[in-house]
C-alpha cells in the first residue's frame, strides 16, 4: 500500500476492538504507527512502539491505552484466566475419576449379586437333594417295617445254659458282664425307644407300628395323592327368609361360611360385607346358589301365635252385657251409677267429675250380672269415650232433664253410632222443678234419635239418681235388649280382652283395668296386651276381691306387667314368654318404625319452611305426668288446643306414675315445668326441683290444669300496639321562621292535635311522613295541645316538605295485653 507521500504503508489489523492499527515503512526504517478507530486516527510516534517490538503487541499496547487497562490490570487478568482454565481441567480430570469409580463400583456389585444367586441356587438344590434322599430312606423303612411285619415269626432266642452246665459262656455275653454297671443301665433306659439306624436295620426288640396305623397311613396317602379329595355330601336345608336379612346370619342359616356368602354376592354384582342387609329377593337367588331351599316368612308371623279361632257354636254360653253409660258433663251419669251399685263412687272424684274409665259389675235383682263402664263426660276425654264405645254392647245416654242436648252429648250419640250399638235414652234429674223431658226428646230428634215415645225404636226411661226413681225400669230396659242381642261368649279359650285403663302403681307396679271380651284369663296366664306382656300375678275385681279366674264380661285389675300399656290395647293369652316377649319386641319395633317413617316423610322444603315458621312461634314446654294413661292422653289432647300462630304449648314427654329425678333433670335441661295430675313428686324429686329450681305444678282437676297453662301461655304473647286517631288538621299557609325551618300554619278540623301524639302528612290522601312534632304553638305560646277549630303552628321532626293544603292526621299508640281465648 501507499499514502499519500508516496511512502509505503503496511496495514495490519491486530487484536485490539478500537480500530486498525497501520505500519508506514520509509527507506526501510519505521517512521511512525498509525492505529484508526471508528471515531479518531491516532499517530503514535516510533519511540510510543519500542525498538524491534512486534506489530501484534504495540497494537494490544495501543489497544489497552484507548480502553483505559493498565499493564499490571492486564497481568492481573491473564493470570486469573490461566487459573480458570487450570481449575476447569482438574474439575473435568475429578469427574473422569468418579464416573470411572462408580463404574467399577456397579460391577463389583453386578459380580456379587451373581455370587449370591449362584450360591442360592447350589443351597436348594442341596436342600431339595437331602429332602429327597430323607424321603427315599423313610420309605426304604416304612417298606422294610411292613415286611417284617408281614413275615413269618423270628425264631426263638437261644436258650440260656443252666449254671451247672459244662459250656463255657459266649465271648459276648463274657465281654457284656465285663461292661460297666452304669452303661448297662443306660442301655435299659434306651432299650424302649426306636432310632432311625435300628428302623434301617431291622432290629428286633424296638417299638412297631400296628397294621391299623400302617393302613390309617396308606389311606391318608391315597387321598393326598389323588387329583380329586373325596367331598361331603352336601345337605339342602329350608332357611327361613324374613323381608331383610342380615349377610351373617343368611349365613348362619344355610350354615355356610360367611366368606363363601360374602364372594357369591359379590359375583352377583353387590359389593357387601358381613354386617350389611339385604333383601329377600337377593337373599333367596344367594340360597339357591348353594343348594337350599328358601322359606319366605314375615316379620308378623310372630303374631301368628295369637289363636284367631273360630269358636263353635256348641261352645259359646251366655256372657252379661257390657253397659257403657255416656253424656255430657253434670248429667249425672256417675250419679245414676252410683244409686244402682249403691256405692258412693262419686265422693271420690276431684271436683265431683269423673277423669277415668271405671268398671263395675251388678247384680240386678233377677241374679242377672251387669258390667257397666262410667266413661267421663270431659270435652277432653274424648279418645276415652271412643275406647269405651268399642268395647261395649249397650249404651246409656244420660241426658239431664233440664239441661237437655249438650255438646258432649251429640259426641257421644256419634260415638255409639260409629260403634253401631243400640242407645238406651236415661233421662236424669226428673226430679228438679225445671226438668222438661219432652224438650229433651224433641231435642234428639235433630241426631237421628228416635224413643219409642214418638213411635221410635229407642227406649227411653226418666229416671231420678238422686231419689232413686225408674232405676228398675232402666234395669228391665237394659236386660231386655240384652234379650234381644243375644250376647255369647265361649269360655273354653285363651283369654282375649280389652285395655280400659292402665297406670302405674308405687307399690303395685303396673296396673291394667281389662275387660275380658271372650275366653277365661287365669292366675299365672302369660300375655301380651299392646308393646307390653307379662304374666298375670294377681287379679282384683271392683270391689278389690282376689279372683282366680274371670270370665267373658268380667273385668278385673290384673298386676305382673313389664310396663304400663296404652288403654285401648287388645290383650291376648299366649303359651310361653319366649313367644309374648317377642311379639312385644316386634310391636315395639313397628311403633319406632311408624314414628321414624312419619318424621322421614317430610321432604326438604317443608323441613325448611316449618323450621323457617318456628322462628317466629315461642314455645311453653311442659312435662306432664298422671296416674293413669287415660288421663295423660285426655291431658296432651287439651295442651294440643291451646296456642295461636304466635304461641303454642310443647309437651316434651308424659307419662304415668310418681315425678321422679329423670323428669326433673329433662325439665331442668329443657327449661319446662312439671305438671303432676294426682300425682306427687318423691322426696328426692322435691328435693331435686327445689335445688335446680324447677317449677312443680300439682292438680286434681282438669279444668284448673287447662286454665293455668292457658294463662302461662298467654305470658308469652307480646304486648298489641294499637293505634287510636284523636285528630285531623289541614295546613292553611306555611312559613319560614329562622332557627326552626318551615312551620305550617294548620287549623284543627277534627278531634285534638297533641304535641305527645305522633302524626303523619297526608298529601292528595297519600301518607307522605310519618314521625313526631318538633312544636306546637298557639300564638307564640308553646302549648301541649290544641282543641278541634283552633288555629295552631306544627313544625316536623327533621322534615320540612311541607305544602299548602296538606293534610296532618294525628294519632296515638296504645299497648294492649293479649291473651288467648
Amino acid at each position: 500500500m501507499s499514502d499519500s507521500d508516496g511512502k509505503k504503508t503496511l496495514g495490519v489489523r491486530g487484536g485490539s476492538r478500537s480500530g486498525n492499527v497501520k505500519q508506514s515503512f520509509s527507506h526501510g526504517r519505521t517512521k511512525n504507527v498509525v492505529v484508526e478507530t471508528k471515531r479518531r486516527r491516532v499517530v503514535v510516534p516510533k519511540s510510543g512502539a519500542g525498538k524491534g517490538a512486534d506489530l501484534p503487541s504495540a497494537a494490544k499496547n495501543v489497544s489497552r491505552r484507548l480502553a483505559g487497562v493498565s499493564d499490571s490490570e492486564m497481568e492481573r487478568r491473564l493470570k486469573a484466566l490461566q487459573a480458570a482454565k487450570a481449575r476447569e481441567a482438574d474439575e473435568a480430570a475429578a469427574r473422569e475419576a468418579e464416573e470411572a469409580a462408580r463404574a467399577e463400583e456397579r460391577e463389583r456389585r453386578r459380580a456379587e449379586a451373581e455370587e449370591r444367586e449362584r450360591e442360592e441356587r447350589e443351597r436348594d438344590a442341596a436342600l431339595k437333594a437331602r429332602a429327597e434322599e430323607e424321603a427315599r430312606q423313610k420309605r426304604e423303612a416304612e417298606a422294610a417295617v411292613a415286611q417284617r411285619e408281614t413275615a413269618e415269626p423270628a425264631e426263638p432266642r437261644r436258650a440260656t445254659p443252666h449254671r451247672g452246665s459244662s459250656q463255657p459262656p459266649r465271648r459276648e455275653e463274657t465281654e457284656a458282664d465285663s461292661r460297666p454297671r452304669s452303661r448297662g443301665r443306660e442301655d435299659s433306659r434306651r432299650s424302649g425307644k426306636l432310632t432311625v439306624n435300628q428302623a434301617l436295620r431291622g432290629a428286633e426288640g424296638g417299638r412297631q407300628r400296628s397294621m391299623a396305623a400302617m393302613k390309617r397311613r396308606q389311606e391318608r396317602d391315597r387321598q393326598r395323592a389323588s387329583s380329586h379329595p373325596q367331598e361331603r355330601e352336601k345337605i339342602s336345608r329350608e332357611v327361613q327368609l324374613p323381608e331383610t336379612i342380615v349377610v351373617s346370619e343368611l349365613a348362619n342359616r344355610m350354615a355356610e361360611r360367611v366368606a363363601a356368602v360374602v364372594k357369591a354376592l359379590m359375583n352377583n354384582g353387590m359389593m357387601v360385607t358381613q354386617n350389611q342387609v339385604i333383601d329377600a329377593d337377593t337373599a333367596e337367588l344367594i340360597i339357591e346358589e348353594f343348594g337350599h331351599k328358601a322359606v319366605r316368612v314375615s316379620d308378623a308371623d310372630v303374631e301368628d301365635v295369637i289363636l284367631q279361632v273360630e269358636d263353635d257354636e256348641k261352645d259359646l254360653k251366655p256372657r252379661p252385657p257390657v253397659i257403657t253409660v255416656m253424656g255430657h258433663v253434670d248429667h249425672g251419669k256417675t250419679s245414676l251409677l252410683d244409686a244402682i251399685r249403691n256405692a258412693k263412687v262419686v265422693s271420690g272424684e276431684a271436683g265431683g267429675i269423673t277423669q277415668h274409665i271405671g268398671a263395675y259389675q251388678v247384680q240386678a235383682d233377677g241374679g242377672q250380672v251387669l258390667t257397666f263402664l262410667d266413661t267421663p263426660g270431659h270435652a277432653a276425654f274424648t279418645s276415652m269415650r271412643s275406647r269405651g264405645a268399642q268395647v261395649t254392647d249397650i249404651v246409656v245416654l244420660v241426658v239431664a232433664a233440664d239441661d237437655a242436648v249438650m255438646p258432649q252429648t251429640v259426641e257421644a250419640i256419634n260415638h255409639a253410632k260409629a260403634a253401631e250399638v243400640p242407645i238406651i235414652v236415661a233421662i236424669n234429674k226428673i226430679d228438679k222443678p225445671s226438668a222438661n223431658p219432652d224438650k229433651v226428646r224433641t231435642d234428639l230428634l235433630q241426631h237421628g234419635i228416635v224413643v219409642e215415645g214418638m213411635s221410635g225404636d229407642v227406649q227411653d226411661v226418666e229416671v231420678s239418681a238422686l231419689k232413686g226413681t225408674g232405676l228398675d225400669e232402666l234395669l228391665e230396659a237394659i236386660l231386655l235388649q240384652a234379650e234381644i242381642l243375644e250376647l255369647k261368649a265361649n269360655p273354653d279359650r285363651p283369654a282375649q280382652g280389652a285395655v280400659i285403663e292402665a297406670q302405674l302403681d308405687v307399690g303395685r307396679g303396673p296396673v291394667a283395668t281389662v275387660l275380658v271380651q271372650n275366653g277365661t284369663l287365669r292366675q299365672g296366664d302369660i300375655f301380651v296386651a299392646g308393646e307390653q306382656w307379662g304374666r298375670v300375678r294377681a287379679m282384683e275385681n271392683d270391689k278389690g276381691k282376689r279372683l282366680k279366674d274371670a270370665g267373658p264380661s268380667v273385668p278385673v285389675e290384673i298386676l305382673g306387667l313389664h310396663g304400663t300399656p296404652e288403654a285401648g290395647d287388645v290383650l291376648n293369652v299366649v303359651e310361653t314368654e319366649a313367644q309374648a316377649r317377642e311379639i312385644a319386641e316386634y310391636r315395639q319395633q313397628l311403633a319406632k318404625d311408624k314414628r321414624a317413617a312419619a318424621g322421614a316423610a317430610t321432604t326438604l322444603e317443608q323441613l325448611m319452611a316449618n323450621a323457617k315458621a318456628d322462628e317466629n312461634v315461642k314455645e311453653l314446654p311442659i312435662l306432664i305426668k298422671a296416674d293413669v294413661q287415660g288421663s295423660a292422653e285426655a291431658i296432651v289432647q287439651a295442651m294440643e288446643k291451646i296456642g295461636n300462630e304466635d304461641v303454642r304449648v310443647r309437651v316434651l314427654h308424659y307419662g304415668v306414675g310418681a315425678i321422679t329425678d329423670t323428669d326433673v333433670g329433662l325439665a331442668e335441661a329443657s327449661g319446662a315445668a312439671i305438671v303432676g295430675f294426682n300425682v306427687r313428686a318423691n322426696a328426692s324429686a322435691r328435693a331435686s326441683a327445689n335445688q335446680k329450681g324447677v317449677e312443680v305444678r300439682y292438680y286434681s282437676i282438669i279444668y284448673d290444669l287447662v286454665d293455668d297453662v292457658k294463662a302461662a301461655a298467654s305470658g308469652l304473647l307480646g304486648s298489641e300496639i294499637r293505634e287510636h286517631f284523636i285528630g285531623y288538621a289541614q295546613i292553611k299557609e306555611v312559613f319560614k321562621v329562622s332557627g326552626v325551618g318551615k312551620v305550617a300554619g294548620c287549623l284543627v278540623t277534627e278531634g285534638v292535635a297533641r304535641r305527645s301524639a305522633g302524626v303523619r302528612l297526608l298529601r292528595d290522601d297519600v301518607v307522605i311522613h310519618e314521625g313526631t312534632l318538633k312544636t306546637l304553638k298557639r300564638y307564640k305560646d308553646e302549648v301541649p295541645e290544641v282543641q278541634s277549630g283552633q288555629e295552631c303552628g306544627m313544625a316536623f321532626e327533621n322534615y320540612d316538605d311541607i305544602r299548602e293544603g296538606d293534610v296532618i292526621e294525628i294519632f296515638e299508640r296504645q299497648e294492649v295485653e293479649r291473651s288467648l281465648d
